[in-house]
């Protein structure tokens, strides 16, 4: 899609004190994910001429975090309308209209942007548009007063309303689309003669209607404007985040057992006629295939789940974890950058990390690939049909041949030949009655420690 004649300007500029954190507040994560990105994501999609943030304190921390933004600066916080003047410089040669979001409301779909884009395009005279909402309780926010024709005459802040004008159930988000030919001539034109002696956007309202331009309504349902200004508000959003992500899931053919207790990441990719049982967490980068069964307990993060395998439960698989079609990973087992071919079996109680693991080739309980030396990784590459005896240590960087078997308890620390058996462990001997003796030894030490007490 081409980039469309409008700009974004995205406000961050506030301290987010609410927050108590160093991080800066739209750099916070929801399913992962900076909520500043989520919101991104979506501007993205409506593919815009420029995008410009507006940050205050930790400038540099949102500078690290973002690409293809431009960054300026309100260094004295007086109030949003101050806050747009600061991107004069930014669209100093752009004419086309402009979109103000805000970086602690993430959820806002790119559909509602199109909405205003195409509700000011309805009439030639419509200079901005203002985005409402019906919240469940209106609380103190501000109230969008509409004439008969659904246009916006004012906006009441809770404060100056009257009796009847605190009745109206339509609210202000704050978010608006102005005509860009206007916009810098409208915001000279703002006051900050109120209280807090602040420059506020909603005054564009009344500057628009004085110059005869008409101020229309696009409606948000409430989720979609979701303003995130505490660890509250974070884990509120969170919290919505994860009922949309599970809702989708299966509406794509994904059978939730327990759907509360499962959590995704804001990249979570799901196959159809998955299993997932419940509290499994997903973090980013994990894509799952059709017909696999994620069982209880498991995590997994920064890996791909092939067709028709199953993990877990009490599973841990970590980042670079690539499992084969039909494999399975059994309870406690950790995973980390390993390929596993299709059927490989690792059922209990193991530790690759580092390797390759051939096609069916079976893992036995307790096994371990010992692939860090205390300063370098090395690699374990296991052939297929192999089969490693339980309780065993492969020192990498090693390599075992295809259908070979080691021998439960070794210690591997050279390649085995493919078909061979490898046995690496101390000699069993046995001593005929040792173990009585011992006892009777042992018993005769205590009864003489306990005499010696007693006197």
């Amino acid at each position: 899609m081409p980039k469309q004649d409008i700009a974004v300007v995205v406000l961050a500029a506030g301290k987010g004190t609410r927050m108590k954190s160093k991080l800066h507040k739209v750099l916070h994560a929801i399913g992962g994910q900076p909520m500043l990105h989520h919101l991104l994501a979506s501007v993205e999609s409506l593919s815009p001429a420029k995008t410009v943030i507006v940050v205050g304190a930790e400038r540099e921390q949102v500078e690290a975090a973002v690409a293809d933004c431009e960054i300026v600066t309100q260094s004295e916080q007086l109030g949003t309308g101050h806050a747009v003047m600061m991107t004069s410089e930014a669209l100093e040669t752009y004419s086309g209209d402009v979109l103000v979001l805000y970086g602690d409301v993430p959820f806002i779909p790119t559909s509602l942007m199109r909405d205003m884009i195409a509700a000011k395009a309805e009439t030639e005279n419509t200079g901005l548009v203002v985005l409402g909402f019906r919240p469940y309780d209106p609380a103190k926010y501000g109230r969008l007063v509409t004439a008969a024709d659904g246009s916006l005459e004012r906006i009441v802040e809770y404060k100056d309303a009257s009796e009847a004008e605190r009745a109206i159930t339509l609210c202000n988000s704050g978010m608006m689309l102005i005509e860009g030919d206007k916009l810098f001539t409208w915001l000279d034109r703002l006051s900050n003669k109120n209280a807090a002696g602040e420059y506020y956007l909603t005054d564009l309202v009344e500057v628009a209607r004085k110059d005869g331009r008409t101020v229309a309504v696009v409606e948000a349902r409430e989720e979609d404007v979701m303003g995130i200004n505490s660890r509250e508000d974070l884990a509120n959003a969170e919290a919505a985040f994860q009922t949309r992500k599970r809702r989708a899931a299966m509406a794509a053919g994904v059978t939730l057992i327990d759907p509360a207790t499962v959590y995704f990441s804001h990249d979570t990719k799901l196959g159809s006629d998955i299993t997932i049982e419940p509290s499994v967490f997903f973090g980013p980068g994990v894509t799952i295939e059709d017909g696999a069964t994620i069982k209880a307990y498991s995590h997994l993060e920064g890996v791909r789940v092939r067709a028709g395998a199953a993990i877990g439960p009490f599973a841990r698989l970590r980042p670079g974890a690539d499992i084969g079609e039909g494999a399975k990973i059994g309870n406690f087992v950790e995973v980390k950058k390993a390929k596993l071919e299709a059927g490989v079996k690792v059922s209990h109680l193991s530790y690759i990390g580092d390797a390759y693991i051939g096609a069916d080739a079976n893992i036995g309980a307790g096994t371990i690939t010992c692939n860090y030396d205390g300063f370098l990784k090395f690699e374990t590459h296991i052939g297929a049909g192999a089969f490693i005896g339980s309780n065993s240590a492969l020192v990498a960087p090693v390599k075992i041949g295809d259908g070979a078997l080691v021998a439960a308890g070794s210690v591997i620390t050279e390649d085995v030949s493919a078909d061979a058996l490898a046995v690496a462990r101390g000699r069993q001997a046995e001593k005929q009655g040792f173990a009585k003796e011992f006892r009777e030894q042992q018993a005769s030490k205590k009864a003489a420690q306990a005499a010696k007490k007693g006197k």
